[in-house]
């Protein structure tokens, strides 16, 4: 495929002659991360294409969003169909998708006769567990682990008053992780006020590092014995990311609520807020109110149903965990101790560690010349391809990292 469009013609001609155009020059751009490919205009599948038809693999999958790859046709289906209809409503009625989305939801995440709640985005799904959680058990202090993101608002980013940050580096090399004694000083420091743990379950704000499985047990036990809630944010690690629909499934615990964003929109801009049975009834009559003007959209809610469809139908993540394991396999081949020292995830959620940042940004400079997207952070990069990449495509991307490295 090599087309361009008369748009991206016309896109390219302004970027050539004018390097302060309005495409970039207006645009606010305050992450941390640079523009490096300001000319992407099309997609197909794992690619993402420029205007002058080149194609990169994309090996993040956007921001961890297109599960099923760009454009994917069921997808786009469903937005027209619903586009031509109904995008959007008001507080006071609603389309008959979001009972069919809601229970599709609730099916996958273990939260049947519970309830959920669509949003635009991860912080939003977040944002609303934590405040039902303040509101049902009364306390006023958040939990979570000391290196979690767990979104964009001020009330999760800045954590000097209203939180308890767990600090698990020391458990990293506990002889002790393994089984995680209930007297360890750490645990005991918990406080008894805990509205909530807010758990990420393996991604360490984009640096792919997993707790111990006892570890996060035995704290769920002792937020729940105070009467605390627990809430899983699968924004990054859920919708099969790890090779499971969720990432708390391999810590052996049920949250009370789940957060779930990115994969589950494909693209598009939607998110789930899953409550369980007892969350729901504790809530209901509550006096808890929440309003936002773009939840409970029918277009977000058709969008999920067709993702959550597609999966189950095409038995995506047995295949991710499968197509994942197989790609760690061959990542750990490359170790060296030289400069590719270590290779650690799960599922298609990969992170391989590098001598140095500067030696980090040369292999991810020279991937991007070669057409490969890989997620690049201090003396890491990670590698979040769509659930439903080939090992074709992937393998492809192992010669040329191996030919890379092998330059250096």
């Amino acid at each position: 495929m090599n087309k361009q469009t008369d748009f991206s013609r016309s896109l390219h001609h302004v970027d050539s002659a004018d390097h302060t155009n309005p495409f970039r020059s207006h645009v606010l751009n305050c992450t941390v991360h640079q523009i490096k490919l300001p000319h992407i205009v099309d997609s197909e599948g794992s690619f993402v294409i420029d205007t002058e038809g080149k194609r990169y693999l994309d090996l993040e999958s956007g921001v961890w969003c297109t599960a099923l790859g760009h454009r994917n046709p069921g997808v786009d289906a469903i937005i027209h169909h619903q586009i031509d209809h109904i995008m959007h409503t008001g507080f006071s009625y609603a389309h008959p998708i979001l009972e069919e989305a809601a229970a599709d939801v609730l099916k996958i995440t273990g939260h049947e006769d519970g309830a959920c709640l669509f949003l635009c985005s991860g912080s939003e799904a977040i944002e609303v567990s934590r405040q039902i959680a303040r509101h049902l058990t009364g306390f006023k202090r958040s939990m979570t682990l000391h290196d979690s993101y767990l979104g964009s608002y001020s009330s999760t980013i800045n954590r000097d008053a209203g939180w308890f940050l767990f600090d698990w580096r020391p458990c990293m090399a506990c002889a002790q992780a393994s089984t995680c004694d209930i007297t360890c000083p750490s645990l005991q420091a918990i406080p008894h006020d805990i509205a909530d743990f807010t758990f990420e379950p393996g991604s360490s704000s984009g640096f792919v590092r997993f707790p111990p499985v006892a570890l996060i047990q035995k704290i769920v036990g002792v937020v729940r014995s105070n009467q605390g809630k627990i809430i899983a944010n699968e924004v990054t690690t859920g919708v099969g990311r790890t090779g499971r629909w969720f990432g708390y499934k391999h810590y052996a615990i049920e949250p009370d609520l789940i957060a779930i964003g990115k994969g589950i929109g494909n693209g598009y801009p939607v998110s789930v807020a899953s409550l369980n049975r007892k969350t729901y009834e504790e809530l209901k009559d509550s006096g808890f109110h929440y309003s936002q003007s773009h939840q409970n959209d029918p277009l977000g809610a058709s969008v999920v149903r067709e993702v959550i469809r597609l999966i189950v139908q095409g038995d995506v993540i047995a295949q991710a965990a499968q197509t994942g394991a197989w790609l760690r396999s061959q990542l750990e081949g490359l170790i060296d101790n030289q400069i590719i020292l270590a290779v650690r995830g799960r599922g298609l959620m990969l992170a391989v560690d590098i001598c140095d940042a500067d030696v980090c940004e040369k292999i991810h400079n020279a991937l991007l010349a070669r057409g490969y997207i890989v997620g690049n952070r201090r003396g890491m990069f990670r590698l979040d391809p769509p659930l439903n990449i080939t090992r074709q495509e992937l393998q492809k991307f192992i010669d040329t990292l191996k030919e890379i490295v092998g330059k250096i």
